[in-house]
């Protein structure tokens, strides 16, 4: 079991590395690492901000919660899945229950209908790795936003090499020299990362039109910008009518079950990721000052999951098995609030540059948010473009006035997005009967035999980090401070 490999190995070493990360926070002048991540975003109140675009994101969670329920329940009986209980987490088709969107089939509302999901035509039409990138580029340059350079083409891996091993984790490199730009990531012939790609490529338009500024100033208005860029440009790919236009579907239904299966596609993406999302770095902020013990850290996890996610193990956990662990981006350091972040303001970016592209009209019932197309749009694209240039040379709220002209980040355009699918859910849910939320009497964890310091594991603990992979942990917690 992966989490038996891996999480619950490294726990003991997760330990140690929490206190050299701490000191290297105190060696930046932050009380903690938690702190440090929080720094970038320029606001003294920045875990209420969080909480208060997660309490406007939750009742839509609730809503898609509970009809997924539902359909999990009918499926697999009400044994496995109660009527009021939170969802065993292995049956959502994702590791981590952070994305729906492979049980899309069963939680279809209307089947038979028009289907979003492109691969077979691009298998039929001969796509790669490189024709992918190129529609991707061209998408940009529509917007008259820049061509990628030649060395991009020439240094990039966007297939995976035969004959020897590469981490395929998809991520995008500014190598600082204003020329070599570069994307590596395995790509197969599939939608999925066909918007992957898409995502990558916003990476390196921002180092593309940021290059220009002085050294320090080549980052992100925040962490979160940066992952919304190419995730805006998704928003509009993701649409059958820009599909359409691209070759890749035959036509566009104008049906109204078609709209609420595409936005149910969406959702399945999008709104479950919301509070895996927001927990993710929630964990990591108590364990780095100190608030959850070490004695506690996975009951605490399985805590977040619960009250957020509305979601259960699959069996019984405790203190000797450390869940978090086994998510690449625990180990690998790398601060997730950026992603919550992002499915925030890209949605807010997405509405402004509709706005300006004519695409959407809030007065117009054929012209809703979530039938946006910003392709081809030059007004659209130059007020991106604008935003993009300024780097991290403004505070992010002056970056984000100049393209919505609201200074906060505000959930509202989400709920503006999936509003026909909401309307759709809550009646849904209540011809059912279907209760709204969770409630359990189980225990999800147990720390029961656990104290501080002790081991994670019943028998033998992994063994000590050597002094050379101690220094290495300081050396990585070290440069968070400059990522």
């Amino acid at each position: 079991m992966w989490r038996d490999a891996s999480g619950r190995r490294m726990k003991n070493h997760y330990h140690q590395f929490v206190q050299l990360a701490n000191k290297a926070a105190k060696l930046n002048d932050f009380e903690n690492m938690g702190e440090m991540w929080i720094y970038p975003y320029e606001s003294a109140t920045f875990r209420d901000d969080l909480r208060h675009l997660f309490m406007q994101l939750k009742p839509l969670y609730e809503q898609l919660h509970a009809y997924v329920r539902r359909k999990l329940r009918e499926h697999y009986g009400e044994m496995y899945v109660t009527k009021r209980g939170p969802i065993p987490a292995h049956l959502l088709g994702n590791m981590w229950s952070q994305s729906w969107a492979e049980i899309y089939d069963l939680a279809i509302p209307y089947p038979g209908k028009t289907s979003v999901d492109v691969t077979p035509q691009m298998v039929q039409q001969g796509y790669d790795a490189r024709r992918m990138f190129e529609l991707s580029e061209e998408f940009f340059t529509s917007l008259n936003l820049t061509r990628m350079p030649e060395e991009f083409w020439r240094n990039s891996i966007i297939e995976k090499p035969q004959g020897r091993e590469l981490v395929c984790h998809a991520s995008a490199w500014d190598f600082c020299n204003g020329q070599d730009f570069r994307i590596k990531q395995c790509t197969e012939v599939t939608m999925r990362d066909l918007i992957t790609v898409h995502h990558e490529m916003g990476h390196i338009q921002y180092y593309l039109q940021y290059k220009h500024l002085p050294l320090v100033f080549q980052q992100g208005a925040n962490p979160g910008f940066h992952e919304a860029v190419g995730d805006v440009l998704a928003l509009s790919v993701a649409t059958p009518k820009h599909l359409n236009k691209v070759g890749l579907l035959d036509h566009v239904e104008d049906n109204p079950e078609v709209d609420i299966n595409f936005l149910m596609n969406m959702a399945l993406d999008k709104i479950t990721f919301l509070p895996f999302g927001y927990l993710m770095d929630l964990w990591r902020w108590d364990v780095f000052s100190g608030r959850v013990p070490y004695s506690d850290w996975n009951c605490f996890w399985w805590q977040l999951r619960y009250e957020l996610q509305g979601i259960k193990p699959p069996v019984m956990r405790s203190e000797y098995d450390f869940d978090p662990g086994a998510k690449y981006h625990i180990g690998a350091n790398v601060p997730y609030i950026r992603y919550f972040v992002s499915f925030v303001v890209q949605f807010q970016f997405h509405k402004a540059l509709c706005l300006k592209a004519g695409e959407y009209d809030p007065q117009n019932a054929s012209k809703p948010l979530h039938k946006c197309d910003i392709y081809h749009s030059t007004e659209a694209g130059n007020a991106l473009g604008d935003m993009l240039q300024m780097g991290s040379s403004k505070e992010w709220p002056d970056a984000m006035e100049a393209l919505t002209g609201a200074r906060e980040m505000d959930a509202s355009a989400i709920r503006e997005y999936f509003s026909p699918l909401e309307k759709w859910l809550r009646e849904d849910n209540e011809k059912h009967g279907e209760f709204i939320g969770w409630e359990t009497d189980e225990t999800l964890c147990s720390s029961e035999g656990m104290s501080e310091g002790a081991t994670s594991e019943p028998t033998s603990s992994a063994p000590c980090c050597s002094p050379a992979s101690l220094l290495l942990l300081l050396l990585v917690a070290l440069l968070a401070h400059f990522h």
